[in-house]
């Protein structure tokens, strides 16, 4: 996406901080700051853990960015949700308290964090726009991140509210592509199912299980057109309101199961197992307050997959380890 309209906050000569840019999100957001004027600047978590309020702020003073990426956090699926929830809640708000009091104190110009769609309730109406937020209970099996997130998103406003400062939100749907964390148990749903599917192709296993029925519906967006959707939305929007970020558009578990195993060149047997959670039924975004600025999404499904099992076999040997 070319940007056609002189921004509101210009990347040109800005040194900008990107939190946990070694994850997925993180990562392509590197990539796309690379093709932009700019200083990028990082820390690994062995010299600063952004859980460590005097770490975060004392880096922070001392590099002094002009923006800021906040895409650190400890990320899964269903089963490292219900398995980890303390770990969840206390360090995903610690790391969005810590980074954004340490930005007001260094005089951060803009601040942009990324939450997930996991924040929104588990019967929420299709799609689900950003005004959806706090109206109904949420899925029980992610409700610890979900909870840490919809503070993040608080805590921006609040900052924003007493202080003036140019924070914003975005939220984005499932993620996938290069970079993503392919854990067996912990893993979000496309990595779990590339993995999987791979490894049954190698074995030449007869089937293939999938958790849950098949039946919930997603919606899946690949991490280099979020990277993308950020870097348009820090340059054009400054707003209370978070602003969802997605395709518009959703198919089944099964569906995309199907997709990956295609993608793969598996040609066994898909088996579901119905004892695992589902999660919330349906996970779609209203895109629309995007779609109004100007940006869409361009990265088909199968053509996202394909780039994501690329890099998946290219790093397989350093996989196998996790």
């Amino acid at each position: 996406m070319t940007d056609t309209v002189k921004p509101l906050f210009d990347l040109r000569g800005k040194k900008i901080y990107v939190s946990g840019h070694s994850g997925m999100a993180g990562s392509a957001l590197m990539r796309r700051l690379a093709i932009e004027d700019c200083e990028l600047l990082t820390v690994d978590h062995q010299t600063v853990d952004l859980t460590h309020q005097g770490e975060t702020e004392a880096w922070m003073m001392r590099e002094r960015p002009d923006a800021v990426f906040l895409a650190a956090g400890r990320v899964g699926g269903i089963h490292a949700n219900n398995t980890f929830p303390a770990s969840f809640i206390a360090d995903n708000i610690a790391i969005a308290l810590n980074v954004m009091r340490a930005a007001v104190a260094a005089k951060v110009q803009k601040l942009l964090f990324l939450g997930s769609s996991c924040i929104f309730p588990r019967n929420a109406p299709q799609p689900m726009t950003e005004q959806m937020l706090l109206t109904g209970p949420l899925e029980p099996t992610n409700e610890w991140y979900a909870v840490a997130k919809i503070a993040g998103i608080k805590l921006a406003e609040a900052y924003r509210r007493q202080y003036g400062v140019d924070f914003i939100s975005v939220m984005p749907t499932n993620l996938y592509g290069p970079g993503d964390n392919y854990h067996p148990e912990n893993s979000h749903v496309p990595a779990a199912l590339i993995r999987r599917f791979h490894e049954a192709k190698m074995k030449n296993a007869p089937e293939v299980e999938v958790w849950g029925t098949g039946n919930p519906k997603r919606e899946f967006l690949a991490v280099d057109d979020l990277a993308d959707a950020c870097i348009f939305v820090m340059k054009h929007y400054s707003e209370d309101l978070f602003i969802n970020v997605g395709t518009g558009a959703d198919v089944s578990i099964r569906e995309f199961a199907e997709a990956v195993a295609d993608v793969v060149g598996y040609n066994g047997k898909m088996t579901f197992d119905t004892r695992r959670p589902d999660g919330a039924p349906r996970k779609l975004l209203d895109v629309s307050r995007l779609s109004a600025l100007g940006w869409k999404a361009k990265t088909h499904l199968r053509d996202g997959l394909n780039m994501a099992y690329g890099d998946f076999v290219a790093h397989e040997n350093a996989l196998r380890e996790r």
